[in-house]
């Protein structure tokens, strides 16, 4: 398909997200790569998102982040308290997440991803 979109929430220092970029090059995908750490998701991306992963926040919030804490957040969190906390910490968001085609993955492992490829 000429017009595939693949996007890869990325961050550099984390080996699952460099196995998945270098996976989705190998596949010979056109890539954006975000590094969302600097580039932060709209509270409407993430529940973009999260749609297209089909999870809630918290099935996508990584708690034993110290930011977890930080942000006040708790397993009696909302939804939109879990997601205004993952834009103002976006560390709290799982990665690396790849959307492909209105379809997306998170790759851990970075082999979950070709289920969407």
């Amino acid at each position: 398909m000429a017009n595939e979109h693949t996007t890869i929430y990325f961050n550099p220092k984390c080996s699952k997200c460099n196995m998945t970029l270098a996976l989705l090059k190998e596949k010979g995908k056109t890539l954006e790569v975000v590094e969302y750490l600097q580039t932060v998701p709209s509270k409407d991306e993430l529940k973009n998102i999260l749609g297209l992963l089909g999870l809630n926040a918290d099935q996508l919030l990584r708690k034993h982040e110290s930011a977890y804490q930080e942000a006040g957040l708790s397993d009696a969190s909302s939804e939109d308290e879990i997601l205004d906390a993952m834009m103002n910490y976006p560390i709290l968001i799982e990665r690396p997440i790849v959307v492909h085609d209105g379809k997306a993955a998170i790759g851990r492992p970075p082999e979950n991803i070709l289920e969407i490829l």
